[in-house]
C-alpha cells in the first residue's frame, strides 16, 4: 500500500515515516505543508495520505482543507487525519460526505503501531478509522429524534460505533467478548434494520458508518488545552505564552 505522509514536524515525520516503513507500507512521498501535501498526492497517487489538520502555511486547519480537497479530486486516494486535539467537528467535516477511505486519530494512537497499520489499511481498503474518543464524544452526545439507529439494539449500537474506528469483526469480537459468528449476526441485523441491502457499488459497512455518524452529529469542535496534552504525556507546563507556542 503506498502512503504519502504529510506533517510540519520534521521529527514527527519522520518518524511517522520509519514506522510504516517498517510495518511493510511503501512510503512514496512526504510533504511539510498543504501546497506540497497536494502535489505529492497529484504526482503519486498513493493509496492513502496522513495528514495532520495543522500544517502551514496557516497552521489552523490547512490540513482539513487540503483533505477534503484530495477527497474531491483523487477519490481514490484514503485520507487519514492526525491531531493533537480531539476535534469532533472538523472530523465530522471530512466525513460530511461520505465515510469511505477516511480517518481521523489523535496523534497519540500512533505509537501504537499496530493499531495506526490497521487504521490506514481500512482507509486504503475502502473502509473507514475514527478514534475511540471521537466515537464516544458523538455517543456520549446521544442521538436526536428521527434517529434512523432508534431501531438497533444496545448491543447493535456498540458494534457498529465499533465499526466507526474502523475495527474488524475479528476485533468487535474480542472487544465485546462474542464469537466472530455473533458479530456477523449483529452487522446482518444493522445492515437490515438500516435498509442496506447488497449492492455492487456500495459499500454497506461504510454507509452504516456513515448513518452512525449523521444521527451523533456534533455543531462544534472540542479541544483540548495544551496544558492538558503536557500533562497527558507525564510532563510538566510550561508558561502559558510557551505552552500555547508548542502546540499551535
Amino acid at each position: 500500500m503506498r502512503v504519502v505522509v504529510a506533517d510540519d514536524t520534521v521529527l514527527l515525520r519522520e518518524g511517522i515515516v520509519r514506522l510504516l516503513q517498517e510495518a511493510g507500507f511503501e512510503v512514496v512521498g512526504q510533504a511539510g505543508d498543504a501546497e506540497q501535501l497536494m502535489r505529492k498526492v497529484l504526482a503519486y497517487k498513493p493509496d492513502v495520505a496522513v495528514v495532520d489538520i495543522r500544517m502551514p502555511p496557516t497552521n489552523t486547519d490547512d490540513g482539513l482543507r487540503a483533505a477534503i480537497e484530495i477527497r474531491r479530486r483523487f477519490p481514490a486516494t484514503g485520507v487519514l487525519l492526525l491531531s493533537q486535539y480531539l476535534e469532533t467537528g472538523y472530523a465530522l467535516e471530512l466525513l460530511s460526505d461520505s465515510a469511505e477511505r477516511v480517518g481521523y486519530l489523535l496523534k497519540d494512537r500512533v505509537a501504537d503501531l499496530e493499531r495506526f497499520a490497521d487504521a490506514i489499511r481500512s482507509v486504503g481498503e475502502g473502509g473507514s478509522a475514527l478514534d475511540p474518543e471521537v466515537v464516544a464524544r458523538l455517543v456520549d452526545r446521544g442521538s436526536p429524534q428521527g434517529d434512523p439507529l432508534e431501531a438497533l439494539t444496545r448491543r447493535e449500537h456498540e458494534v457498529v460505533a465499533l465499526m466507526a474506528e474502523g475495527r474488524s469483526n475479528q476485533a468487535i469480537a474480542k472487544r465485546l467478548v462474542l464469537t466472530e459468528r455473533g458479530v456477523e449476526k449483529h452487522v446482518t441485523s444493522i445492515f437490515s434494520k438500516l435498509g442496506l441491502e447488497p449492492a455492487p457499488s456500495t459499500h454497506r459497512r461504510v454507509l452504516a458508518v456513515l448513518a452512525f455518524l449523521r444521527a451523533n452529529r456534533v455543531a462544534r469542535p472540542t479541544r483540548l488545552s495544551a496544558d492538558e496534552v503536557v500533562r497527558s504525556a507525564g510532563l510538566r507546563p510550561r508558561r502559558p505564552a510557551q505552552a500555547a507556542a508548542s502546540f499551535t
